[in-house]
């Protein structure tokens, strides 16, 4: 049976409009302002809108945390983040629309030269607090710890750590302007990027943003935002 656009509308938004929270923390996924956000994430959010009849409203943020944090607790109707077990209990995902790479850098004298390395007793790797990665690292890690920051790779490094964990891209751009660190060769980690909303949603909701998600995959709708965003194709995830 087919779900009428209102009710779906009416079920995924209930106010009326579409709030889309977006996290500008990571810049594969969204770039610009918080009054003026542009990329992959914001295009989504805003076909979901047209999809539904809806005008939509970006909710902003600068660490996945914040937007996790809205999610659940009602000031979001929608979410884009990466699919983790912890958040799966309180957020319904599609599959993921993109995938990124988790890899790590250490100063260049290190003598941690694989992502095995990396787990070692005494390693202190430096998180950004409530992001994929520091999720996945919490239960994956055997021996090394984790130091948890809010305000970035130098925050990290001040504190000493011995290796820094996070997306590639950024972690990439930030590693070549500083002689003094390089990349550890591999990823620890596939990032799955997704769209979601609260379990709480009729399932013929998570089944039209599932099956949206797909069709934006399969029509070209998400490679052409990620060439707008200018970010690498490569990134789309494969098809359901």
């Amino acid at each position: 049976m087919t779900i009428p656009t209102a009710d779906l509308a009416k079920d995924l938004a209930p106010q009326r409009v579409l709030r889309a929270s977006i996290n500008l923390g990571n810049p594969v996924l969204a770039q610009g302002t918080l009054t003026a956000p542009t990329g992959v994430t914001v295009d989504i959010a805003r076909e979901v809108g047209a999809r539904l009849e809806l005008p939509v409203e970006l909710v902003c943020f600068d660490a996945a945390r914040k937007s996790f944090e809205a999610m659940t607790t009602g000031r979001a109707d929608l979410c884009f983040l990466a699919i983790e077990p912890v958040r799966a209990a309180e957020v319904a995902f599609t599959e993921p629309y993109v995938v990124i790479d988790g890899v790590y850098a250490v100063p260049r004298e290190s003598d941690l030269t694989t992502v095995a390395d990396v787990d070692r007793a005494g390693v202190r790797v430096g998180v950004q607090r409530g992001s994929a990665y520091d999720l996945y690292l919490s239960r994956t890690l055997g021996h090394a710890g984790l130091v948890r920051g809010e305000e970035g790779f130098d925050e990290l490094l001040a504190q000493g750590v011995e290796a820094l964990a996070g997306i590639r891209q950024p972690l990439t751009e930030y590693v070549a302007a500083r002689p003094g660190l390089r990349l550890v060769e591999g990823r620890f980690m596939q990032i799955r990027q997704a769209v979601g909303t609260t379990p709480s949603r009729r399932p013929e909701t998570v089944r039209f943003l599932r099956d949206l998600v797909e069709e934006l995959k399969a029509d070209g709708f998400i490679a052409e935002a990620l060439r707008r965003a200018d970010q690498s194709e490569a990134l789309l995830a494969p098809p359901r």
